[in-house]
């Protein structure tokens, strides 16, 4: 009887888990909508943000970027096609390998960035400290 109330605690703890991801992902959706870009969008720009130097920026393979913010290839093909469209970052081929394409970051996508960045952190840390916390909206304790 204990490895089965074991099981159903690993198994609730996972859905908390995903239910924190879930309920987090909206509200970076919803505070960053004014900013006509949403949390997948945001990833992408801090990724390219934070390997960046001020002066210009260090370009990744797409591939790169879809390991670090978890989405497919096409998913992200999409979503980078949408930033480029906005000026948000620029695409180039691969200097190494012509069936690769390299993305960065431009001057439009460094702004937008730093404008939403400390929006985006205070989201990340409420919601954090709510589901740390336990009292996140629709958590359950079992």
């Amino acid at each position: 009887m204990a490895a089965k109330k074991s099981e159903r605690a690993l198994v609730q703890e996972w859905r908390d888990v995903l239910a924190l991801h879930a309920r987090t992902t909206c509200e970076l959706d919803r505070a960053l909508h004014g900013y006509g870009i949403g949390a997948s969008d945001f990833e992408v720009l801090d990724v390219l943000a934070e390997a960046a130097p001020a002066d210009g920026g260090t370009a990744f393979r797409v591939q790169e970027l879809a390991a670090r913010v978890h989405l497919s290839q096409s998913a992200l093909s999409r979503l980078v096609a949408r930033l480029e469209k906005s000026g948000l970052v620029a695409r180039g081929m691969c200097g190494e390998d012509r069936r690769g394409v390299r993305v960065v970051l431009t001057d439009a996508g460094r702004e937008r960035y730093a404008e939403v960045l400390p929006l985006q952190r205070a989201v990340l840390k409420r919601m954090l400290d709510e589901g740390a916390a336990g009292t996140t909206p629709g958590a359950t304790t079992r």
